[in-house]
């Protein structure tokens, strides 16, 4: 124990040191060629190495070279800078370890209200046992998927999980050409095939074009198919849009499909000031799939499904071989009833931390601060004659793209994020909306100034006239 008091005390100063330096070292750079051999070509070494050489060798050859997320100028996908509350308490789960699959110990009880909070935020139903974490909202989808198939086929009157697909009208959901590959991803996997994902079109807001989803889920159910699902976005990634929640929860309820949103990144923009409205029926959801570990800043990874009837859920999951009975389970039963994961880790604590670190009015400080960034980046883009906006700002997305003349534009603001990300000052990703190419900026860190808003655009300028 002697040689883990020393190495947990000089593993913190490195993870404090690190934190601390952040803002003034690179956003990102490149590995070079010397540390991606050291990297990838390691061989396990035949004796055990001890933990200070370890910790030495993390400090030199692995913090050098962040993904850059923790920058407040990294703009890039949606990924967040690590909440410090939830940094500091990862290795305590680690040390406790326990598989939070269920049982009467504190990880599982300590995931109920973990999702009970969650739920809370965003004004989703929760009855007890009402949602669980994940690893992410790419699984939280597939458990919302899965329920919704299942619910589907038992309606009919037959098991899918009993059965199978195979000899059955084909089932089909409904998502928009913004919705997140995700779903898509689920669909496939759950075998409802690629060719059953009706894309709906949208408007000129990139939110759904409810009339058109109307007229899609008539034509197929003339044709004999099975309409089961329609996923809506509360925050898509690409723009930032939500979708009409509220008429969507029409049509679902008008023909009986089972009714998701994928909030995993925008679903928290309901707390910004005047932005409810945007989140009308987003309470009408049969399932939300929303990841703390974006907007939250909660560590990777913590995603979170929640279900407004659980027993839905363990209808589609839920099997107890013997030496799994535990008769302490209560009616809710363990949490691995309600998805694919036996043994899952505790992921509860470091989200515990991080929004009991924040309290409600820090998360929707954050919240706010963010959202504010992204529409001050809109002014600045429209206040300039060389940038063009793409897409309004509904949350911390700000979509445009850089115009400085004549040539071609979607060759150049294709080009731009890679060379915008080589020059180290600020990182931005790209995208296409409207058969464009774009760039998109989202913004997560609570350090960002409006100053970062200027670098950035300048850092644009100068990567363009290099290219």
């Amino acid at each position: 124990m002697d040689e883990l008091r020393l190495a947990g005390a000089k593993a913190a100063e490195i993870m404090a040191d690190h934190l601390a330096g952040v803002a003034d070292r690179p956003v990102w750079r490149p590995v070079p060629g010397d540390e991606l051999a050291w990297l990838t070509g390691q061989d396990l070494p035949e004796e055990g190495r001890p933990l200070d050489a370890l910790l030495e060798d993390a400090r030199e050859h692995v913090l050098p070279y962040p993904m850059g997320n923790g920058h407040p100028r990294f703009f890039g996908w949606v990924n967040s800078p690590p909440n410090p509350a939830g940094v500091v308490v990862e290795p305590l789960a680690a040390a406790f370890n326990p598989s939070c699959a269920g049982g009467d110990h504190a990880g599982p009880h300590l995931e109920r209200a973990v999702v009970r909070w969650l739920a809370g935020l965003v004004g989703f139903p929760h009855p007890p046992g009402g949602g669980l974490l994940t690893s992410g909202a790419s699984m939280a989808t597939v458990i919302c998927l899965a329920t919704a198939r299942q619910r589907a086929a038992l309606a009919d009157g037959w098991d899918a999980r009993e059965e199978g697909l195979s000899g059955r009208p084909a089932m089909v959901m409904y998502v928009t050409e913004e919705g997140h590959s995700c779903l898509h991803k689920a669909a496939q996997l759950l075998g409802l095939g690629a060719r059953n994902v009706r894309t709906v079109p949208v408007d000129a807001a990139y939110r759904m074009d409810v009339a058109a989803l109307r007229a899609m889920v008539a034509e197929d159910l003339a044709a004999g198919l099975r309409p089961f699902c329609v996923a809506g976005s509360a925050g898509t990634v690409n723009s930032g849009a939500v979708d009409p929640l509220d008429e969507i929860a029409d049509v679902a309820d008008e023909h009986g499909l089972w009714f998701h949103v994928d909030g995993a990144y925008g679903a928290l923009g309901i707390l910004a000031d005047g932005a409810a409205p945007h989140y009308a029926g987003l309470e009408r959801a049969d399932s939300l799939a929303l990841d703390p570990h974006k907007w939250l800043g909660v560590p990777v990874g913590c995603g979170c499904a929640l279900l407004r009837d659980p027993s839905a859920a363990r209808a589609a999951f839920s099997l107890v071989p013997s030496y799994l009975v535990d008769e302490n389970a209560g009616d809710l039963g363990w949490f691995a009833e309600y998805g694919p994961e036996q043994t899952r880790p505790f992921r509860a604590l470091k989200t515990w931390a991080t929004m009991s670190y924040l309290g409600r009015s820090g998360i929707t400080r954050l919240v706010n601060h963010t959202t504010w960034l992204a529409r001050r980046l809109a002014e600045l883009v429209a206040e300039a004659g060389d940038f063009e906006l793409m897409a309004p700002v509904t949350t911390s997305i700000t979509a445009f793209r850089h115009t400085p003349g004549s040539g071609d534009l979607d060759a150049l603001n294709r080009a731009l994020p890679v060379a915008v990300q080589r020059r180290g000052n600020a990182f931005i990703t790209g995208t296409r909306l409207s058969g464009r190419d774009a760039l998109r900026a989202c913004f997560l860190h609570p350090d960002t100034t409006e100053q970062d808003l200027v670098v950035l655009l300048d850092e644009i300028r100068l990567a363009a006239k290099r290219l």
